[in-house]
């Protein structure tokens, strides 16, 4: 298993994801909807809005999976904050990186996982809205086009909670 890298900018990563006073904050209507949203378009059993913090990702809004938060070092989305762009595994139990990672070996057996990074305002990648599935899988044009209007859409409501809204 490759432990999640952590970011050049870390400090102020952190810095920017804390300032949006989202971590350890109630369910949100506005957030699950979201989730709901993406697991029902894409046909996942688990759909998650997550934050990245120094040890942990944390799951602001989730669909399909009752754990509130994972360690970080073993988290999808730890790797998918180091790039803007998707960050896709099609079968994480043939991935290297994945293949004997907790997540996949025991549950919630991620076979398929879709991140799409999540920026505060500042442009610091914070978290993702992602998607898993217990199955290998891919994704098509239009499964990734709606994952990333779902990722702008989380991004401005992300932005809409600093404002104070």
């Amino acid at each position: 298993m490759t432990p999640a890298p952590i970011p050049a900018d870390e400090d102020e990563r952190l810095s920017a994801l804390r300032a949006l006073l989202l971590l350890d904050t109630p369910p949100e209507e506005r957030f699950d909807r979201l989730a709901r949203f993406v697991a029902e378009q894409l046909d996942v059993p688990i759909a998650l809005l997550t934050l990245v913090d120094g040890q942990r990702q944390w799951f602001k809004a989730r669909v399909g999976l009752d754990a509130t938060e994972t360690p970080r070092d073993i988290s999808f989305c730890g790797h998918a904050i180091m790039k803007n762009d998707f960050f896709i595994v099609e079968d994480a139990s043939r991935d290297p990186r994945f293949s004997d990672n907790p997540l996949v070996t025991g549950e919630p057996h991620i076979r398929f996982y879709a991140g799409a990074p999540l920026s505060a305002p500042g442009g610091h990648r914070i978290g993702t809205l992602c998607v898993i599935d217990t199955v290998p899988r891919t994704l098509g044009p239009v499964e990734l086009s709606i994952l990333d209007a779902l990722r702008r859409l989380a991004n401005e409501t992300v932005a809409g909670r600093e404002d104070g809204e």
